[in-house]
C-alpha cells in the first residue's frame, strides 16, 4: 500500500511540474509575441479608404449617444465615413438615440426577427454589411469611447501595411471599485494574449469592440457561416477563419491612438455571464491545438487547486503548490508589466498579488461552466 501511495504522488508531481512548464512556456511564448509588436510609424497620408463602422446595439439607451459622438468626432474624412448601427431588438430609447442623429449620417437598421436566433449580434453585423457601401469595416461596441484619432490611426495602418484584418487595443477605464481594477488588470492579460499570439504570426483571439477586416474577406471566408449557432465570436471565430485562408495577414495596431475604452461590469453576476459567453467558443475554436493548450493551462489551474487542498494534509503538497505558485506569479508579471505600461494602467500592477490566487478559482470555474451551462446574454438565454 505504501508503494502504491508513493507512485501515485510520484506521478503527481511529475504531471504538477510538467503543467506547470507548459504554462510557463505559454507565458514566453506571449512575452516573445508581445515583443515582437513594434509601435508603427504612421505618417500622415491622403486617405483614400472608404470605412462602414459596425455597431450592433441592445438596450444601450445609457451610452449611446456617447459612443457615437465619439464617432462623429473622429478626424478622418467625413465623405470616407459610414456609420451603421443595428437596433436589436432593443426594450428602451435606443433606436430612438440613433434615429435622432440621422441628419448627420448615422444610419440606423432595426432588426426584425420573428423567429428566435442563438446569434443576433452576428446577424445584426451581417445585415449591416450587406447594406454597406465600405471598403473596411470597422466594429466597435454601443458602449465604447474612442479618441478622436481612433479611425484614422486604423485605416493609416490599413492603407500602409495593407492586412486583411485589424485587431486593435481595447481597455477598461473609470473603474471605481477594487473588483472593476482586478477587472482591468485581467482583461488587459486577455487582450494582450491575443495581440501576442498575432506578433508570433499565429492569429487566434482578438476583440469584437476594436476590430477591422476587409469586406470583400468577410464575404471571401463565407462570412458567419459554420459559426452562427453560437451567440458569441463575431470577432474571435471570424478571425480564425480568416487566420486559416490568409495567414500572416492579420495585424495588431499597437498604438494608443487606435485604443478603446469600455467600463468593467459592476457585479460579479455580470462578470461571470460575461465570462461564460467567451469561454463557450472555444470549442469551436478552428485551431485543435489552441483548445488543448487551453485544455492544458485549465488542468494546471486544477492543479494549483488540488495542491492547495491537499497543503491540509501533507506539507509537501503546500510545498509543491508553493513552486508552481510562486513561478506562475514570477512570469505572469514579466509578461504583464510592459503590457500594463502600454495600456498606462502601471499603477494596477500592485493588484496581481490578490488576482493571481482569485484568477485560479475563477479560471477553473468559469473553464466549466463555460461549455457546459446557458447563460443570459442581453436579456436572453443563450448557449
Amino acid at each position: 500500500m505504501f508503494l502504491i501511495l508513493t507512485s501515485l504522488i510520484v506521478i503527481h508531481s511529475a504531471a504538477c511540474l510538467l503543467l506547470t512548464g507548459l504554462y510557463l512556456l505559454v507565458l514566453l511564448y506571449l512575452i516573445r509575441g508581445w515583443a515582437n509588436l513594434k509601435r508603427p510609424d504612421l505618417k500622415p497620408i491622403a486617405f483614400k479608404t472608404k470605412v462602414t463602422i459596425l455597431i450592433a446595439a441592445r438596450d444601450e439607451e445609457e451610452k449611446m449617444a456617447l459612443t457615437i459622438d465619439d464617432i462623429l468626432a473622429q478626424d478622418y474624412p467625413k465623405n470616407l465615413t459610414e456609420i451603421i448601427i443595428v437596433d436589436d431588438h432593443s426594450t428602451d430609447r435606443t433606436a430612438e438615440i440613433i434615429r435622432s442623429y440621422a441628419s448627420q449620417g448615422v444610419k440606423l437598421l432595426q432588426l426584425n426577427e420573428d423567429k428566435p436566433l442563438n446569434s443576433y449580434k452576428k446577424k445584426a453585423i451581417a445585415e449591416a454589411i450587406s447594406l454597406s457601401t465600405g471598403e473596411l469595416m470597422v466594429a466597435t461596441d454601443a458602449d465604447c469611447r474612442m479618441g478622436p484619432k481612433w479611425l484614422s490611426s486604423i485605416v493609416n495602418y490599413y492603407e500602409t501595411k495593407q492586412p486583411v484584418m485589424i485587431s486593435s487595443p481595447v481597455t477598461y477605464f473609470e473603474e471605481k471599485t477594487l473588483f472593476e481594477r482586478l477587472q482591468t488588470l485581467e482583461f488587459g492579460y486577455l487582450v494582450a494574449m491575443g495581440a501576442s499570439f498575432i506578433g508570433n504570426n499565429r492569429a487566434s483571439t482578438c476583440n469584437g469592440a476594436n476590430f477591422a477586416y476587409r469586406k470583400d474577406i468577410f464575404y471571401a471566408v463565407g462570412g458567419f457561416k459554420g459559426i452562427d449557432e453560437l451567440a458569441s465570436g463575431d470577432d474571435e471565430l471570424l478571425l480564425q477563419k480568416v487566420a486559416e485562408r490568409y495567414p500572416g495577414k492579420i495585424g495588431f495596431l499597437k498604438r494608443r491612438d487606435a485604443m478603446v475604452y469600455t467600463h468593467a461590469k459592476h457585479t460579479l453576476k455580470e462578470f461571470l455571464n460575461q465570462r461564460r459567453r467567451w469561454a463557450s467558443k472555444s470549442t469551436k475554436y478552428k485551431d485543435k491545438k489552441i483548445v488543448a493548450l487551453a485544455v492544458g493551462i485549465w488542468l494546471f489551474n486544477v492543479s494549483l487547486l488540488v495542491n492547495a487542498g491537499l497543503s491540509f494534509y501533507s506539507s509537501y503538497f503546500f510545498k509543491l503548490f508553493l513552486i508552481q505558485f510562486i513561478l506562475k506569479f514570477i512570469f505572469e508579471a514579466m509578461f504583464l508589466v510592459p503590457v500594463n505600461i502600454f495600456f498606462k494602467h502601471g499603477k494596477l500592477m500592485w493588484l496581481l498579488f490578490l488576482l493571481s490566487p482569485i484568477h485560479i478559482i475563477y479560471f477553473v470555474y468559469v473553464g466549466l461552466i463555460g461549455n457546459t451551462r446557458k447563460y443570459v446574454w442581453k436579456g436572453r438565454t443563450v448557449r
